[in-house]
């Protein structure tokens, strides 16, 4: 039994759900095996290939896994795929004989291994929808919350927090269309022997006037899955890419969203923050600090997802002729890792977005400083609707602006309202009180509202028509 007195993987204990763990665990895997395994064995016997005797004793053992035993033969063998075989159907006096029949290795790993990616996309799925759920509600509690929009991280003009929600659901919205694209396109290898032409299976059912396509069709009948019309000896490698890519879309999302809560989170902004514990420490040195720990950790395993469809792709690409074990190492860490760091980053972003914290007071001081600048382009508008001249107008607008800002980062007091007001070019055309009026940057936010309540509401119509139960 491991302990902690030697390595184990972050995500054996520290990151990722119970349930993802589950997926990737080395007794799973061993039962998707023996699960395809046995479904071999069905689409053989319907073909009269073996007696049904055999597949029910294969049957009543499929569940028996004995590790122990699986791994003092591969002591032994040096094969782990044949050292299951054998404790397998040492376990199965009438079946064991006739158990892997015609089959390769990759027949029954490959199938196994896109069983299991299903699993794990179909929990990712619901994290996602979860999470998405989570978000309708924040969007929807602050589509009319207005705070300080910002570009190239200089304050631009208001928005409001619903509508920057909405634009990590929007992104995680299109990343559960991926999710549910990939899992309608999972295939395995089906049933084609050592070089992918199936001439084993032929020359079993060839005098049974039967074929290797009635017997492949049987078998992932049997397993609920679709089969590659041609492979190698291994499924095409290309998929585990293509899954890997769409976790990585996953992990850019969240990184953005992670990303600017720490930014909103630190003391320059301070408008939003993670939920604290009232024992949480956030600093050994300095008892006073809390860090966006958090979203640090989702930005810190996005990194690292994001990376591994580079291994995957070496592994596509590199599959060469019919087939190469080059790959087979790192696929064992590739493939549960990122499902895990996915899994991680999925939980921790739901609790963030429940939790979110955010100071309404520190926002209202950041549209008052910086917001009244925005509002420049409000009056503009005016401006030019009374028949002001826009480009005559901007150069003045902006010589005010210009003069409140070197105010502002001097500590004073934004002049810029009453600058503008008093400024007879201006009063030419607008009274003093529209002027002021109109530099109330509060209510300029456009439709970002109703765009933001549209977002949640097609984020709800999804989850509810996809059957999820969002929450």
């Amino acid at each position: 039994m491991f302990d902690h007195e030697t390595y184990l993987s972050p995500f054996t204990w520290r990151y990722g759900s119970a349930e993802m763990r589950r997926i990737w665990s080395e007794a799973h895997r061993r039962r998707l095996l023996r699960r395809v395994w046995v479904a071999l064995a069905r689409a053989q016997a319907d073909l009269g290939l073996i007696s049904p005797q055999q597949v029910a004793d294969l049957e009543a053992h499929q569940d028996d896994i004995d590790i122990a035993r699986a791994e003092q033969i591969e002591a032994e063998i040096h094969h782990d795929l044949m050292a299951e075989l054998r404790t397998f159907a040492e376990q199965c006096p009438v079946g064991g004989p006739i158990l892997h029949l015609g089959a390769t290795s990759q027949d029954i790993l490959d199938n196994a291994d896109a069983l299991r990616l299903r699993e794990a996309l179909t929990l990712v799925r619901q994290r996602l929808a979860d999470l998405l759920s989570a978000f309708a509600d924040r969007i929807e509690e602050t589509a009319d919350l207005v705070c300080m929009g910002y570009t190239h991280l200089q304050a631009a003009e208001p928005t409001t927090v619903g509508y920057r929600l909405a634009q990590y659901a929007q992104d995680l919205l299109a990343d559960l269309e991926a999710v549910e694209r990939m899992l309608r396109t999972i295939r395995g290898k089906g049933f084609k022997g050592a070089v992918g032409t199936a001439a084993s299976y032929e020359q079993l059912l060839r005098p049974l006037g039967r074929t290797a396509e009635e017997m492949e069709q049987r078998a992932m009948a049997y397993l609920g899955l679709e089969a590659y019309p041609v492979t190698t000896q291994v499924c095409p490698r290309r998929q585990d890419w293509e899954v890997l890519v769409v976790l990585a879309g996953i992990a850019q999302s969240l990184h953005r969203f992670a990303m600017d809560l720490r930014l909103l989170q630190s003391p320059l902004a301070g408008e939003w923050s993670e939920p604290f514990g009232r024992a949480q420490v956030g600093s050994s040195a300095m008892p006073f600090k809390r860090n966006p720990i958090q979203a640090e950790n989702i930005c810190s395993l996005a990194r690292y997802v994001a990376a591994l469809p580079a291994v995957a792709w070496e592994n596509a690409a590199g599959s060469l002729l019919e087939r190469t074990l080059d790959d087979s190492a790192n696929r064992r860490a590739i493939l549960p890792n990122a499902f895990l760091a996915t899994d991680e980053m999925l939980r921790r972003a739901l609790r963030l977005v429940r939790g979110l914290a955010l100071d309404r007071t520190a926002a209202e001081r950041n549209l008052a400083l910086w917001g009244t600048f925005a509002a420049t382009e409000q009056l503009l508008m005016e401006l030019v609707r009374a028949g002001a001249d826009r480009q005559r107008m901007h150069e003045v607008l902006r010589e005010h602006s210009m003069a409140a800002w070197e105010a502002v980062r001097r500590g004073e007091p934004n002049p810029l309202a009453d600058s503008l007001a008093e400024d007879e070019r201006i009063r030419a055309y607008l009274s003093p009180e529209q002027v002021r009026a109109l530099m109330d940057a509060g209510g300029y936010v456009g439709n970002a509202p109703r765009r933001a309540r549209a977002l949640a509401a097609e984020i709800r119509h999804r989850l509810h028509t996809g059957g999820f139960c969002g929450g």
